[in-house]
């Protein structure tokens, strides 16, 4: 894929602000993988840290682009980074990349796999690992930055770089805009990210209307009246009427919502009881719903509350016995581009990378961003888009009935770094280039 690409790169559009040699751009952004980029990675593969605990990663990354020329704070909403580089008159524009790793044992059998451990928020000591790629990201973010340094006379305006914690635990973003990055730095035109995904081939980019879904943490505590297992006439099993409230869930997507409107909510957790042979007085659900609109999001929320609460009553309860179903903060709205400023990039990327460099598959899954959080009041034009991580070879094998390709947040998860990082840099390059002409 990537000589597809380079050979696109040979026939920049005369509109493009990268009128360069043929290939120049992916010569440059190669070049700086092997003298620097493949390193900084590998540093930053090995050394993952968990969300708001990314210390050393922020420090390091803030070095780089500081070493760049680039004037950057730290310690914003305690890891966070923000760089800046002013270049004239022009737009804003943001580019971020997330920094937090997972508390994963990494067994992907990489020689360059993580060893790291860490202690996490409740006291444990565990293993940590960057099972979902932001690696990449955070590594193309400095590749982005030294490239847009070097060619500072082919663009005007003002550039910034975000490095952004706790994403994995969708609370990042938010602390950032808490913390007053647009009342210090400016609101941002423009706001751009990336996510490498191992699910797409290297050398291709997905950019979608709709990349994310929006996201709900739900917590269902359920009452009940502790008894003798062998007396169960005694009491009000909990773990029962969890249990039908769990079942009970599973039609409020399948006959609350349209067939052709998507929506989920999984179970993640049921925890209830001590012993064999007691009937607890609790028990606990943990819950994730995922929505693509306000109003869905609202029918499936209180579709939980409906069912929890009159599975109660079927039990007999009523009154504070009743389940009590919360909705923690760890919301997050979808993750939805700018139609035009899609289409306009689209544009752009079809110019210099060859249009054979989209990947049109249909979406799979609803996975969440914090990245809205950026982009909502006041609404920021913004494009998310995705590179691929894994060689077109693996999805073959795969297919053949060898070795499946890892998932995101998986012990095995890997990408391929070089072709993921590049494409990364590049793709951002050309979509920052075209945005600070205006």
């Amino acid at each position: 894929m990537r000589s597809l690409i380079k050979t696109s790169l040979m026939s920049f559009v005369l509109a493009s602000p990268l009128v360069v040699a043929s290939g120049e751009l992916t010569d440059r952004v190669e070049q700086l993988y092997e003298e620097q980029l493949g390193d900084l990675f590998l540093w930053f593969h090995q050394n993952p840290e968990l969300s708001m605990m990314e210390f050393e990663t922020s420090k390091r990354l803030a070095s780089e682009l500081e070493a760049l020329g680039y004037e950057v704070s730290t310690g914003i909403a305690t890891t966070g980074v923000v760089a800046i580089m002013r270049n004239g008159e022009g737009p804003l524009v943001m580019m971020r990349a997330d920094m937090d790793g997972l508390p994963v044992k990494e067994k992907s059998g990489l020689p360059y796999a993580s060893t790291a451990t860490q202690v996490d928020w409740e006291g444990n000591y565990v293993s940590t690992m960057h099972a979902c790629g932001h690696d990449v990201h955070i590594t193309s973010l400095v590749g982005t930055a030294r490239i847009m340094a070097e060619r500072k006379s082919d663009w005007s305006g003002t550039l910034m770089l975000i490095g952004q914690p706790a994403e994995e635990r969708i609370s990042g973003a938010k602390a950032m805009r808490d913390a007053g990055i647009w009342e210090t730095f400016g609101t941002p035109d423009y706001a751009l990210a990336f996510h490498v995904t191992s699910t797409v081939p290297t050398g291709m980019i997905v950019a979608d209307p709709a990349p994310y879904s929006g996201a709900d943490t739900v917590d269902i505590i359920i009452k009940g009246v502790g008894a003798h297992g062998a007396s169960p006439h005694r009491g009000v099993d909990p773990v029962l009427l969890g249990s039908q409230i769990v079942l009970g869930l599973q039609t409020v997507v399948s006959r609350n919502l349209s067939p052709r409107r998507p929506g989920v909510i999984t179970v993640g957790s049921f925890h209830s009881g001590t012993k064999h042979n007691i009937i607890s007085d609790e028990a606990r659900l943990q819950l994730t719903v995922r929505s693509e609109s306000k109003a869905d999001r609202a029918l499936l929320l209180d579709g939980i509350k409906r069912v929890a609460e009159n599975m109660g009553r079927v039990a007999g309860l009523s009154g504070d016995m009743l389940p009590e179903v919360i909705v923690s903060e760890e919301s997050v709205p979808p993750t939805l581009n700018n139609t035009d400023l899609l289409a306009q990039l689209r544009d752009v990327w079809s110019d210099s990378l060859g249009e054979q460099v989209f990947f049109e598959e249909e979406r799979l899954g609803m996975g969440a961003e914090d990245f809205p959080f950026f982009t909502v009041d006041p609404d920021i034009r913004s494009v998310y888009f995705a590179v691929g991580g894994t060689p077109k070879a693996d999805f073959e094998r795969e297919a053949a009935g060898g070795e499946p390709v890892p998932s995101h947040h998986s012990p095995l998860f890997k990408i391929t770094p070089k072709p993921s990082v590049t494409l990364g840099v590049e793709a951002t390059v050309v979509a920052l280039m075209d945005l600070l002409q205006e």
